[in-house]
């Protein structure tokens, strides 16, 4: 009797975390978690997987940026303006808000 190693699937899955964000509540939870890390990239990728999720198409209209420039900005390699976070913010139907820093953590902003 020989013990063959078992063979480990080398399928991936292709996960969209934009998918998980179902209702606005979740997408609320999703952005405010990325500004918590201070991280800057991950902020502007966290806008643009909420700005997928609430529709590409529906947040150009609202932003008047072109999808392309929306993709670009809102990504892992883009820097958006704070008028860009802004208007985004406003098509995804959310706010920011300000609140005192958390002196205990200071890696959170």
């Amino acid at each position: 009797m020989t013990n063959k190693p078992k063979q480990v699937s080398d399928k991936l899955i292709d996960y969209d975390p934009a998918s998980a964000l179902v209702n606005d509540e979740e997408m609320a939870f999703f952005v405010t978690d990325a500004f918590e890390t201070g991280d800057a990239r991950h902020i502007a990728s966290a806008l643009g997987v909420a700005a997928r999720a609430k529709g590409m198409t529906h947040v150009a209209k609202q932003t008047g940026l072109s999808r392309e420039q929306l993709y670009r900005s809102l990504s892992m390699d883009g820097n958006p303006t704070l008028k860009t976070i802004l208007a985004v913010m406003r098509a995804i139907d959310m706010e920011i808000a300000a609140r005192p820093a958390d002196k205990k953590n200071p890696t959170r902003v």
